[in-house]
């Protein structure tokens, strides 16, 4: 981060602020999405519903894990190896950052990812009916029949 955006942040401008509680909003909505996909009120859901934003959010976050958008393994080696500089002034801190991003996010976008592709694979197979349900349905009389 820049040092005027430090600056603001921890000056806790309004934007800064509004930013972080959307992206707590954004968390709240990820994790009842993730609830959605295991739990019996998400069977209520469409599969497409759950099935294409997961495998949205599960390649995108195993592209910034590989890092062809400017972060991730790639882009972090590039900077660490001097391949692809960082202005003067941000040298010291853009190595710091990227050993950290190597080192920690990068691995964590790329289990995050393959565990959300994993769930989108999940949603779209057909969840089969319970037995104790085609028990029941059994014993009910057919009234198609006259």
């Amino acid at each position: 981060m820049r040092p005027d955006l430090r600056v603001r942040m921890l000056a806790r401008d309004g934007w800064f602020v509004a930013g972080y509680w959307l992206m707590f909003a954004v968390a709240i909505v990820g994790v009842l999405f993730a609830l959605a996909t295991i739990q019996p009120w998400g069977r209520h859901l469409p599969r497409r519903l759950l099935a294409i934003p997961a495998w949205t959010l599960g390649v995108l976050m195993v592209l910034r894990s590989i890092g062809p958008i400017g972060f991730g393994f790639l882009g972090d080696t590039l900077v660490l190896t001097g391949l692809r500089p960082p202005p003067p002034q941000y040298l010291e801190l853009s190595r710091h950052l990227a050993r950290w991003d190597l080192i920690l996010w990068s691995p964590f976008f790329l289990t995050w990812g393959i565990l959300w592709i994993a769930t989108a694979r999940a949603a779209s197979i057909p969840v089969p009916v319970s037995t104790e349900r085609l028990r029941r349905d059994d014993r009910r009389p057919d009234r198609s029949v006259r």
